[in-house]
């Protein structure tokens, strides 16, 4: 199978294409990514000679290139992870994440359609996976979960972008008959994550000895979900979901964020120390919420587990731990 990967140079992308060549060996791997701020492609060294990997520079809103590549390589699958996904990025200046994730996502729906129409194979039906996520819901209360039904309730200029491509891959099915899939996930969290997103910000932050920054009284409540477990949930939509549907990904781990923020300081204060007067729960500082900020997100991932028989691992506390001693690493403070 040869197959394109949208974005794949990114936290859940990179991590995705390790799994993907490490445990599925008929598969040709094709990494299309811009290289923005969020990508690295060092990530990727471990596989960089083989030679069912290789990598493009492109950007999906450039459908001429798109083209191009889609005319020279006729891929058997889309797994569509390229988005720009920062949501006080997306406050800032919505522009980008219009053009980003809602016409990159037609323009690679389009070309799709066209090459496969052209160039279709029966005995290998094409698929194109699209990854979202659980804001495109709106935001709950202290009870309920997201299940595939709930109506879309955007809040955010990112979250409005994502929910617009998802209704674009929906359509697509729906009207042209492509083999589409849709996974809405929970907040993500381990190795190759952007400095910018709450995790890294805070080992990152700590051992700086800055002041952590929270947002309100870090009441907001998010459910965690580890880049590997969800890399497992995404092979086994793409070669076992049902075409057509949507599958939510959740961890089944809610933390109120100053509670995951403690946690984390408790982490350093074992593995490293050294946080001011003992403890780097010290440098935590309350700042203004930002705009429209969604109170709850909680994923009912019951269909995934009941129909494909994936479920999400529990063993957050060392897999949080796992993490943070890759951040340390990463930022030289690994010397404890």
């Amino acid at each position: 199978m040869k197959l394109i990967v949208t974005g794949g140079a990114g936290f859940i992308g990179s991590n995705l294409i390790l799994h993907l060549h490490d445990n599925y060996p008929n598969v040709e791997i094709l990494n299309i990514d811009k290289l923005t701020y969020a990508s690295d492609l060092s990530y990727l060294e471990p596989i960089k000679q083989s030679d069912r990997y290789r990598f493009k520079k492109l950007d999906i809103t450039d459908r001429e290139a798109l083209r191009d590549l889609f005319q020279k390589w006729h891929p058997d699958g889309i797994i569509h992870l390229a988005a720009e996904s920062h949501v006080d990025n997306s406050i800032k200046g919505p522009e980008p994440f219009v053009y980003s994730n809602v016409v990159g996502t037609f323009n690679l729906l389009e070309e799709c359609r066209l090459i496969w129409n052209q160039f279709g194979d029966d005995l290998k039906p094409q698929r194109f996976l699209h990854i979202s996520t659980d804001e495109v819901y709106g935001t709950l209360g202290d009870e309920g979960s997201f299940s595939e039904t709930t109506p879309y309730a955007p809040n955010s200029p990112y979250s409005a972008s994502k929910a617009g491509s998802d209704f674009l891959v929906r359509s697509y099915h729906h009207t042209f008959g492509m083999n589409t899939v849709i996974t809405n996930c929970s907040n993500n969290y381990g190795p190759h994550q952007h400095d910018e997103k709450l995790i890294p910000t805070v080992i990152r932050k700590a051992l700086s000895g800055e002041p952590i920054p929270v947002y309100g009284k870090g009441e907001n409540v998010r459910d965690w979900l580890f880049v590997e477990n969800h890399c497992n949930a995404l092979a086994t939509v793409f070669f076992k979901g049902k075409t057509g549907e949507q599958y939510n990904i959740g961890g089944d781990n809610e933390w109120k964020n100053i509670e995951l923020v403690n946690h984390i300081c408790d982490i350093l204060n074992q593995e490293k120390g050294e946080g001011p007067e003992g403890d780097y729960k010290n440098l935590i500082s309350f700042v203004t919420d930002r705009p429209g900020h969604d109170y709850r997100y909680a994923v009912d991932a019951s269909k995934i587990k009941k129909e494909l028989g994936w479920t999400p691992s529990q063993d957050f506390d060392n897999m949080l731990r796992e993490t943070v001693r890759w951040y340390m690493k990463k930022y030289g403070f690994n010397d404890a």
